[in-house]
């Protein structure tokens, strides 16, 4: 059989599997199994398999995600969420929409030492929400708050899926990470200005209310919160500060941060025995194991694709269209945008970056630029009907009793929305921004 044929039935039982319900990854490895079946020979297929599955995590970078993850795991586990959370409201109480501000910003901060959106989605969920409910704060916009701000978490290093991308396109993780710092700040400042003009235009999304803030606080003294914020920096400092410094590698750098997490947990007694790191060990184990998983299968998908030359035929076919390479540029954005409705981060690199990156690096795109764009793209999808991750952990940690449903939360999600797709216009139109800080290094 034609091998470009056999690509488009590759694709075609990939979306079928999905649809009827079949897990992503196992989706991915049947439908590639049966490509690759199609192409080689049974014997051969199930030696590419092998092959390929071993090949696609025996690397030594692979390693940093599950240090990324067991150090978020630690800071989860013991208390810097809520440090973060403390910290800020101190800093911005006296702005329209105090808690929303600060629950945005927190998590942009917790981002930047978990990695994980939906692990610092459902941490705020938890924690942030019932908060503003006691104070009145509009249930749908708060909990869209929250789900819209853990995906700062994708974009602000260390980023497990800046890993991922770096992995499927062979680019720096160092360059990926510093790309992504100006991006994530930019949108949680924009942010923050959403939640204030909005609260300005519709006081009743969070009403005043007199010492409001001093439940929180827990008779802390505001310059004591901003204070015990210490921890976050320093681990950030000492991950981000050696990274680029060039002390340590990546992987070393997240075998840093995991350590003085650690440390810190049983330094502020969060960790008083050794249950306490048995259960975040144990929790970062389940998050590695499903994650790779799923990256098996989708790098193993993306070979197959490959082996299949369909890349090649589309490399070749947009290339040689005559239309300006925005136009194209634009038509891979907007795929990638209708994928994040219905796809994992990971499902969607593997579908899409062995198709597209050859395409505009040939047409003069950054690699480096078009990773923060595709980031930004799942970031989006994250919040984005009628599969958001982002939305459907939110959904997953709300109280019984708030009555809130997956529309609300997509209803409270949908400012931030037009935020993002604010800022990604902006990132697609001044390069620049997203590599200045890359161009230092």
């Amino acid at each position: 059989m034609d091998p470009v044929t056999v690509g488009i039935i590759c694709i075609g039982t990939l979306l079928a599997l999905m649809a009827i319900g079949v897990n992503i990854a196992s989706s991915f490895i049947l439908a590639g199994f049966l490509a690759s079946f199609l192409i080689l020979s049974v014997d051969a297929a199930i030696s590419f398999l092998g092959q390929a599955a071993y090949g696609s995590v025996a690397r030594p970078t692979w390693a940093a995600i599950p240090l990324f993850i067991l150090m978020g795991a630690f800071c989860a586990n013991g208390g810097l969420a809520r440090r973060a959370y403390l910290g800020t409201y101190t800093m911005t109480r006296r702005l329209p929409g105090s808690l929303m501000v600060a629950t945005c910003i927190s998590c942009g901060m917790f981002g930047a030492i978990s990695g994980s959106s939906v692990a610092t989605t459902a941490m705020f969920g938890r924690m942030a929400l019932p908060e503003m409910d006691k104070f009145g704060y509009d249930r749908a916009l708060s909990a869209g708050c929250i789900a819209a701000s853990g995906t700062f978490a994708s974009m602000i290093p260390p980023s497990i899926m800046m890993i991922v991308y770096a992995l499927f396109t062979q680019q720096s993780v160092a360059k990926l990470f510093a790309a992504g710092v100006i991006p994530g700040l930019m949108t949680v400042v924009v942010y923050a200005a959403v939640i204030v003009l909005l609260v300005k235009r519709r006081p009743e999304y969070a009403p005043t209310k007199n010492k409001a803030g001093e439940d929180i606080l827990q008779g802390r003294g505001h310059s004591k919160t901003v204070v015990e914020m210490w921890p976050i920096f320093l681990i950030a400092g000492s991950v981000l500060g050696g990274l680029y410094g060039g002390i340590v590698t990546p992987t070393e750098a997240a075998a840093v941060g995991a350590v003085i997490s650690l440390l810190l947990a049983i330094f502020l007694r969060a960790f008083r025995t050794v249950g306490d790191v048995n259960s975040a060990m144990n929790e970062s184990a389940r998050t590695t194991a499903m994650l790779f998983f799923l990256v098996i299968g989708a790098l193993y998908y993306s070979r197959v694709i490959a082996l299949t030359t369909l890349p090649n035929v589309i490399t070749s076919s947009l290339i040689s269209m005559d239309v300006p390479p925005f136009v194209t540029l634009s038509i891979i954005m907007a795929v990638m945008f209708v994928l994040g409705m219905f796809m994992v981060p990971v499902g969607i690199y593997a579908m899409t970056l062995p198709l597209v990156v050859p395409v505009l690096i040939d047409l003069g795109y950054n690699p480096i630029w078009f990773g923060v764009i595709a980031l930004k793209l799942t970031e989006i999808g994250a919040v984005t009907p009628p599969i958001g991750l982002n939305v459907f952990a939110m959904k997953a940690v709300i109280p019984k009793t708030f009555n809130m449903s997956v529309t609300d939360i997509y209803r409270g999600c949908a400012p931030f929305l037009l935020a993002d797709l604010a800022v990604l216009a902006i990132l697609v139109a001044f390069p620049s921004i997203t590599l200045f800080l890359p161009s230092l290094l």
